[in-house]
């Protein structure tokens, strides 16, 4: 049986459209306000869920690294740490983005970076959970998350198939709503590294998960493609302005780039079609038009015995198709035949 995974109703599988998660991450800049346009602008671009990202950073770093100098373009504090805490939600915050979730009918979603935040999101009920790709030899972190019971996305940047195979003997034992999300944990990823083909290594050796895509390419044709080769998930960094201050924001993509990459994956789906080579409804008329028939080639007597230079093959096409011309030779017509007429067996016979 095909693996399926539902999020808040929404079932991901083979037959479904892609589920497309719209990275939001620190592109808000810690600013609700923006936090909540982009929640909202996604939605119109028709994602289906948004994500966003939780840390405790006192916990999460050492005291070495939350002090360490972080003063460049894309800083919002002197020390690294000072510059993630500028970034982050509270509990008002983090309640008032699923307020807002809710009440424009897309799934929030949040990655936790350390046990405590893991713990403050429990306490929100929050739908489902991704994991990042720094975290999946993390084991303790990842059982912590699955005991959770809810949906997990977990990325798979940076690892090898040993890596993400223990992560899925981890996992699955506690909690078997998983999805694993082949990803380059470079940023932006070149396409030459992102190893697309990893989806279908992925299929074979997890056949009961979901397989997806965290796509980190400046672009949304390997997108496109990483559904063809079978991911029912993509995640995409989101934001409004490419040009606002943080490290994600040049290779994520704006509205006009979401919404058409949402299009076009729906597309995809229905342009898989059933495999059946048929001619369809639909090409009927444009066939006719510039399809080929055969006709005569000049004016034909009755009684004259067809030869090769007796057809043409002409548009439109409505009559017999020209491969029929050799089963046509030798025979004898039973009626005069004007030039551009129809040829038709109906009036052919056999030479005696």
């Amino acid at each position: 049986m095909a693996p399926e995974l539902t999020i808040e109703g929404r079932v991901i599988s083979d037959d479904s459209d892609c589920y497309v998660v719209a990275e939001i991450g620190a592109n808000h800049m810690g600013k609700l306000d923006i936090a909540k346009e982009m929640i909202t602008r996604a939605r119109e671009c028709g994602v289906n869920a948004v994500k966003f990202q939780k840390r405790d950073n006192k916990s999460l770093f050492t005291k070495q690294m939350f002090d360490s100098p972080y003063e460049n373009e894309n800083s919002f504090g002197p020390t690294y740490g000072e510059h993630r805490d500028a970034l982050e939600f509270g509990l008002d915050e983090f309640s008032e983005l699923i307020k807002h979730s809710k009440e424009q009918g897309v799934t929030m979603i949040t990655t936790p970076f350390d046990f405590k935040s893991a713990d403050f999101l429990a306490e929100l009920d929050m739908p489902a959970y991704k994991t990042a790709s720094a975290d999946i030899t993390n084991t303790p972190f990842l059982k912590y998350i699955a005991q959770m019971g809810k949906p997990m996305l977990v990325s798979t940047g940076g690892s090898s198939l040993e890596d993400v195979q223990r992560a899925h003997d981890v996992i699955m034992p506690i909690n078997d709503k998983v999805c694993f999300l082949q990803c380059t944990s470079s940023y932006p990823a070149e396409a030459e590294d992102m190893n697309l083909s990893v989806i279908q290594t992925y299929k074979d050796a997890f056949p009961d998960c979901v397989i997806g895509l965290s796509d980190h390419q400046n672009g949304i044709a390997m997108a496109l493609v990483g559904y063809v080769l079978g991911a029912r998930v993509i995640e995409k960094h989101f934001t409004l302005n490419r040009a606002w201050r943080g490290t994600d924001q040049p290779f994520s993509l704006e509205p006009g780039g979401l919404s058409r990459l949402v299009r076009d994956l729906q597309r995809a789906r229905v342009a898989f079609g059933d495999g059946l080579k048929r001619t369809l409804d639909s090409e009927v008329t444009p066939l006719k038009k510039l399809g080929k028939s055969l006709v005569a080639a000049r004016d034909i007597p009755a009684g004259h015995v067809m030869t090769e230079a007796d057809f043409a093959i002409k548009v439109p096409n409505d009559g017999l198709p020209p491969y029929h011309m050799d089963d046509m030779i030798g025979k004898v017509t039973t009626k005069a035949l004007e030039e551009d007429e129809n040829i038709t067996f109906e009036i052919l016979e056999e030479r005696a």
